[in-house]
């Protein structure tokens, strides 16, 4: 809650001042309407994070049904709300903003009312104690990190796109949206991981051969998925770019990239499921350092790309790389005799106990 409503304050009060900076001088038509969406949708902030804790605490106690409904739910108040506020009403923007702002706080609440069937009250205040804080720091630090690192190359993505031209930022964030809409068939595999690894890794059912066998699992899923994903997310843009835009030059600069786009998604659902056995694991030291590093030298990759003028072309082969390399590094360590699969040192696992607020 307390994350949500400063994430709250920064879009309301900074909000333009940051979507000025990262946009430029080209793109300053946009920022009136980029404005408007950010503005409405940063009302749901504090629904979102609340949203997204109890969603976590439901997989983790091995319920997805309860965020299931709530994101069914989601989904169709979103749908309506788009058909009814920009085709009926013509709001245009600001009507989407609405129907996903209004989306996402049902969700939340829902999310939170499903930990009810679970014996917990997810109204209840409590200010954690130091203690606490110092416990839930040694874990989320880390992961903070990995997802920032993610977060931050796919910003990093839009502002060289952006830096291009309309008509090229245009047909990157169709591109963007396909991508993300086809690679969130992966979490689930995160999730499994998460959910079920780690009973096998230092529970009371511990069996690191078990373990073992789940992740293989996981990956000859994910690869299957992956390459049916990765074929129907690119079939979309390559036969049906219409749908999107009726703009030929958009059409070409999405055409340009579809060879990365693949290479870059049909990876996608696989490295979930090796991120997902990571973080069951706890190896949450490697996860910061190698996703920092990775999204390190993936930026660096960028600005080598834009200078040379590989224009957006460059943009997704840097993505792919950056998809691949993190593939890479997750499943080298997994397979290490040190990995959190092999390894018998539970010391690891060892970070204290959080009292139950």
């Amino acid at each position: 809650m307390t994350g949500g409503i400063m994430m709250l304050l920064f879009t309301r009060f900074w909000g333009e001042w940051a979507l000025s900076a990262f946009s430029g001088a080209k793109n300053a038509p946009m920022l009136s309407a980029s404005n408007t969406y950010v503005q409405i949708r940063g009302l749901a902030w504090p629904a979102i994070l609340v949203g997204w804790v109890a969603q976590s605490a439901s997989l983790g106690m091995k319920d997805s049904w309860g965020p299931l409904k709530a994101l069914a739910v989601a989904s169709v108040i979103n749908g309506i709300g788009d058909v009814v506020l920009c085709l009926f009403f013509g709001y245009g923007i600001a009507g989407a903003a609405w129907a996903t702002m209004v989306s996402q706080v049902v969700a939340g609440f829902m999310m939170v009312e499903a930990l009810k069937d679970k014996g917990y009250n997810g109204y209840a205040v409590a200010v954690p104690s130091a203690n606490e804080l110092l416990q839930i720091f040694k874990l989320a630090a880390p992961v903070f990190i990995m997802m920032m690192s993610k977060v931050a190359f796919y910003s990093l993505l839009v502002y060289f796109a952006t830096s291009m031209g309309t008509q090229t930022v245009a047909a990157h964030q169709v591109l963007v949206q396909i991508y993300c809409m086809f690679a969130v068939g992966g979490e689930p595999l995160s999730q499994t991981a998460q959910s079920f690894m780690p009973e096998l890794l230092y529970g009371a059912k511990r069996s690191l051969s078990k373990a073992r066998r789940l992740l293989k699992s996981l990956l000859i899923i994910g690869a299957s998925c992956g390459l049916i994903l990765g074929a129907a997310g690119t079939i979309v843009p390559w036969l049906f770019p219409k749908i999107f835009s009726p703009d030929p030059q958009v059409i070409k600069e999405m055409h340009k990239v579809l060879l990365p786009f693949f290479i870059a998604l049909c990876v996608a659902t696989s490295t979930h499921s090796l991120e997902g056995t990571l973080l069951a694991g706890r190896d949450l030291r490697f996860i910061s350092v190698s996703m920092s590093t990775i999204f390190s030298f993936g930026a660096l990759l960028l600005m080598l790309f834009s200078n040379l003028g590989f224009g957006l072309p460059g943009c997704w082969w840097a993505l792919a790389l950056f998809q691949w390399s993190r593939f890479t590094v997750a499943l080298l360590r997994l397979v290490s005799p040190n990995g959190v699969l092999y390894s018998e040192d539970m010391a690891r696992y060892e970070l204290g106990e959080v009292s139950t607020a």
